[in-house]
């Protein structure tokens, strides 16, 4: 059986207790890579950051899926490693599951949207 990994995208409210909330998930299905995250949650952020804080996790967050610098697992990694204080990964991990749009769609509501 195939395994899915995924990374968690966090956006970190208060580094110094390590308060966070998750606004994403990195998907690595063999050699492709899908990055999902909840405008919504971005969104709740605007309330949460000074406005400069949040413009640039918005702007990460949602150029994460087109700006294709996410090309391989040694990428993810390197970001769970050397995240900054404003964005987090976690890291990778696998889940014996078939690797299906609908999988993938299920841990993102379970992660991401709940």
């Amino acid at each position: 059986m195939n395994t899915l990994k995924y990374s968690i995208i966090y956006a970190v409210i208060r580094p110094e207790i390590s308060e966070r909330i998750s606004v994403g998930l990195i998907f690595v299905d063999g050699d492709k890579i899908d990055v999902r995250y909840s405008q919504k949650k971005l969104d709740a952020l605007r309330n949460l950051f000074p406005q400069k804080e949040y413009e640039f996790v918005s702007q990460v967050v949602s150029s994460m899926p087109t700006n294709g610098k996410i090309n391989s697992v040694q990428d993810i990694n390197y970001l769970t490693r050397y995240s900054n204080n404003l964005i987090a990964f976690s890291p990778l991990e696998s889940i014996d599951i078939e690797p299906s749009e609908q999988s993938k769609t299920r841990l993102f509501k379970n992660y991401i949207c709940a």
